[in-house]
């Protein structure tokens, strides 16, 4: 419900706010359940249709009360305002059944000290590095695509994206490293059992001896093992192999002061890597796949990916796109920004406050759950005109520039910003740009994602499509 007093002034939700914010309680709740059944069987409906009821949105998580920002002012204040709004709630609550106290799902005081020792492992001195691994794998795996045979891109995509992320974390083999299969056989059950542990309106459900329990235990634990085995043998060797983990290991074992200041302890170690594997694999993936569906039914944006592509090469004399043609692949970037507006990896994040405040006008007691979602704020249609319009060129410079902040938080903001946006947003522009200078993809028949699946990250789930050769 939306009272008078709440709604004195309700201006359009691309403009600075400077009265009032409008409240609501979201409709459709059940005793006892709140909106947990609707959060549970249309998610992306649920969220996606409450922006028009409030610029804050009560909702019902089972026993706990939680609220949406859906105002961007208010989204920006929530990401700002990180020692406040912090890491907390369902979402990061199960989340750290996996990855502990990662630099995502960290406490405001532990994510400020974890930022400041991986920082190095992201500096652009490493950039060149990683970029050329990138590079090489993306040239391995497409090399094994075959004209007319239908793969599934999903399953190929997080392979991908999976070796990737393992070279640039670990300096061996991962041709033969058993870290890479235990890694993929254990993702995807382990992100649909955080997902299902996230919405659930009760917690005592997964302490039940059910099958899918049973299985998100068993996988957790090969995780555990197969990743501290690989972090003690990396100690144990202590050499820079120019790898992600060569620098976890020496924060581990201190910074030079001789006072064991700034140490990362071995659980420390085991959070990050588990994070950097989570957050390097789901996310690219799903958006790189998400693109390639775009291309597929879009075929006039298809097309000009094409030219861009074609212009690129020529003016540098390549044979295939490589990272010195990323800074021209404008084009080609603006349409995976458009994708991941419409299908954003995170779809919905929580927090949690730490000190009684106030949002919109609301009074938030200590360890109120406030969440966002980049979802429903890309589909708003007061933010972003015709909203299920795929348009690259919203993107343009003059244009992006119209985009109130907090309306586009797919790499969160603030002092939690990504770490990696830069690296995924280069890794995912030169896969889509190598793929589509190689190959049309088709789905086979029938076989599209009649709706997005919303788990931990937001995937289409499996897609067979057929490649077919580009020729001059």
């Amino acid at each position: 419900m939306v009272t008078a007093s709440e709604t004195a002034v309700r201006p359009g939700r691309g403009h600075p706010r400077t009265g009032s914010y409008t409240f609501a309680v979201a409709r459709g709740r059940v005793p006892g359940l709140g909106h947990a059944p609707a959060l549970m069987r249309r998610p992306l409906d649920f969220l996606a249709g409450l922006p028009a009821q409030g610029d804050l949105v009560e909702i019902d998580l089972g026993p706990r009360r939680a609220y949406l920002a859906c105002h961007p002012d208010l989204v920006a204040e929530v990401l700002v305002r990180s020692r406040v709004y912090d890491k907390g709630g369902p979402l990061f609550d199960k989340v750290r059944l996996l990855i502990g106290d990662g630099l995502v799902s960290a406490p405001w005081e532990v994510h400020r000290r974890l930022r400041r020792l991986m920082q190095p492992a992201f500096h652009s001195g490493r950039q060149d590095g990683y970029l050329q691994l990138m590079a090489e794998e993306i040239d391995r795996v497409l090399a094994t695509w075959h004209e007319g045979e239908a793969l599934d891109v999903n399953e190929a995509l997080h392979a991908l994206t999976l070796r990737i992320t393992a070279r640039t974390m670990f300096a061996t083999d991962v041709a033969e490293s058993r870290i890479l299969a235990e890694v993929a056989a254990c993702m995807p059950i382990i992100m649909r059992g955080v997902y299902q542990r996230t919405v659930a309106p009760v917690d005592w459900w997964e302490k039940l001896p059910l099958p899918a329990n049973r299985r998100f235990d068993e996988v957790r634990q090969r995780m555990l093992a197969v990743i501290g085995e690989t972090i003690e043998l990396q100690r144990r060797d202590a050499t820079d192999h120019g790898d992600l983990l060569s620098i976890l290991v020496a924060a581990r074992d201190g910074d030079g002061s001789g006072d064991g200041a700034g140490q990362l302890t071995d659980a420390e170690v085991f959070d990050q890597v588990m994070t950097l594997l989570i957050g390097g694999t789901e996310t690219t993936a799903n958006a790189i796949v998400w693109v390639l569906h775009v291309l597929a039914h879009h075929p006039q944006i298809e097309a000009r990916v094409h030219a861009e592509i074609a212009d690129v090469l020529e003016r540098s004399g390549g044979r295939t796109p490589g990272v010195a043609d990323l800074p021209a692949l404008g084009y080609t970037a603006r349409v995976l920004h458009e994708t991941l507006r419409l299908y954003p990896p995170a779809w919905v994040l929580t927090r949690l406050t730490t000190e009684d405040t106030e949002l919109g006008g609301r009074h938030l007691p200590r360890n109120t759950i406030v969440l966002y979602s980049p979802y429903a704020m890309g589909h708003d249609g007061a933010l972003f005109e015709d909203p299920e319009h795929f348009d690259p060129d919203r993107w343009l410079p003059e244009r992006a520039q119209q985009i109130p902040p907090g309306a586009f938080t797919v790499f969160g903001g603030g002092s939690r910003k990504c770490i990696g946006d830069t690296f995924g947003l280069a890794e995912a522009t030169l896969t889509i740009a190598n793929i589509a200078h190689r190959f049309w993809l088709r789905p086979t028949p029938g076989a599209r994602p009649h709706t997005a699946i919303p788990r931990a990250s937001l995937g289409t789930g499996p897609y067979p499509m057929v490649p077919w050769l580009r020729r001059p």
